[in-house]
């Protein structure tokens, strides 16, 4: 469905009409397109003294041919700011962080990225290094409400040792890709990725297991997953059937019909994967259901349905799968959650309990993957442009649209696009994560 108020806003009357009336100004998100530079203009890149972290970021702005500046003089706008700041080790040196911005912050282009680095509170040496860096959360999620036009803000805490594994997080969150994620702290590990051939294909060659594929999200996932080098095995229920031949004829992958919470479901699974491709190297859980109701007036049956689909199902799937042996070394499983998961939602405390559930198992599951060695992660979308948003009440649509920074909902690409990112062999250093795919809602953190 198209956001109509958006169109409006970009348009000549429409922009002049909502800037004097103070209303919101949706802007035109860069979204990736192929050929496309990872940046969008030239890079300031800085660090506190002592920071650990500059030779990485200059690394990876090497490999993606960015051009860094080393001072912001002048009136020319920039496509980036990156800032380190690993040295920051006491309250007092939080002041760097405004000698750094200050000057430069309103120079950030429509679009922008700004991303700083960090260490984890918990691998700090001090109780006053570990307080300064957790301090960091507030200032990015600040300066993200603050830049608008599109622009997005990112702290990104790398543990020490794992220098090394910043490119695929960085060339995610400095480009189009990640057009609607903003306000999000990601954690980097001591994973083993493995740098694809080519950055534009980093799924070459992998196997990839989409669940509810054949329509929406599940659509954009299964199609950007394919665009990336993945072979794509699209599973959704019998009753999609024709729907879901159809997504995996166009992007050259193969189909699976089957009802996931089914109790054979698991085992006919893990024995469709061995047999035709050898075992798997992601899976994708994506399929979902709502039933909204209040708690007064939901039924049991409402209730069992979605955290069977939602949760249940999962859980069993991912048991089966390892106890087959089917995950690859180095696999990663994605599932979807869900905002409702984080912050609540009235009317859907069935679905708000299955989505926390997921973040749950993402974070129990992600220790226990070591020895595959393997992966798990998960997305939390907000408010996305679906065939499920577009039956809303027109003031509940509106509000989920305008509620965050970016001052519009998402698409089901910007969902796909950060599963492809978590997918990639290069992320093998992101393990329990759950990044929000929301504009940065100001519903929950």
């Amino acid at each position: 469905m198209s956001d109509r108020y958006q169109s409006f806003a970009l348009s000549g009357p429409g922009s002049f009409l909502s800037k004097q009336l103070g209303l919101p100004q949706p802007p035109r998100l860069r979204r990736f397109e192929p050929g496309q530079p990872v940046l969008d203009g030239p890079a300031l890149v800085g660090g506190a003294a002592e920071s650990r972290l500059t030779e990485a970021v200059n690394a990876v702005m090497r490999s993606i041919g960015a051009e860094v500046l080393d001072s912001a003089e002048g009136d020319r706008k920039l496509g980036a700011i990156v800032y380190d700041a690993t040295g920051i080790d006491s309250s007092e040196r939080l002041h760097a962080l405004y000698e750094f911005f200050h000057p430069v912050i309103r120079k950030l282009k429509t679009n922008g990225r700004v991303v700083v680095l960090g260490t984890p509170p918990e691998d700090c040496g001090s109780a006053r290094e570990a307080t300064a860096q957790r301090a960091l959360e507030g200032f990015t999620r600040s300066v993200a409400k603050e830049v608008r036009h599109g622009s997005a803000v990112q702290l990104v805490y790398v543990k020490p040792g794992a220098e090394g594994n910043v490119e695929s997080t960085l060339r995610f969150l400095l480009g189009a890709k990640s057009a609607y994620v903003s306000g999000q702290v990601i954690r980097i590990g001591e994973g083993q990725p493995t740098i694809p051939e080519d950055w534009d294909r980093p799924l070459a060659g992998k196997v990839v297991l989409v669940t509810g594929a054949s329509r929406g999200i599940g659509e954009s996932i299964a199609t950007t997953l394919a665009r990336d080098g993945a072979h794509v095995v699209c599973l959704d229920v019998p009753q999609a059937g024709e729907a879901l031949t159809e997504v995996a004829n166009r992007i050259d992958g193969s189909t699976l019909q089957l009802d996931i919470t089914d109790r054979s479901a698991p085992d006919t699974l893990a024995k469709h994967l061995l047999e035709r491709h050898g075992g798997v190297d992601v899976v994708v859980h994506n399929a979902g259901v709502t039933r909204d109701k209040t708690l007064g007036k939901m039924e049991d049956q409402q209730w069992d349905m979605v955290l069977d689909i939602n949760l249940s199902s999962q859980e069993r799937i991912n048991e089966a799968l390892l106890e087959q042996n089917v995950l690859r070394p180095g696999a990663t499983i994605v599932s979807v959650s869900s905002q409702s998961g984080i912050a609540g939602n009235a009317g859907q405390t069935n679905y708000g309990t299955s989505k926390a559930g997921v973040i749950g198992m993402v974070q129990s599951l992600a220790p226990q993957l070591a020895d595959v060695p393997a992966t798990a992660n998960a997305v939390a979308p907000g408010f996305i442009e679906t065939e499920m948003t577009a039956a809303m009440p027109t003031f509940t649509r509106e509000a989920g649209r305008r509620m965050n920074s970016m001052v519009q909902g998402g698409l089901p690409v910007d969902v796909a696009e950060t599963i492809s990112w978590l997918a990639s062999p290069a992320s093998a250093g992101l393990n329990g994560q759950v990044v929000r795919v929301d504009g940065q809602s100001i519903l929950g953190a």
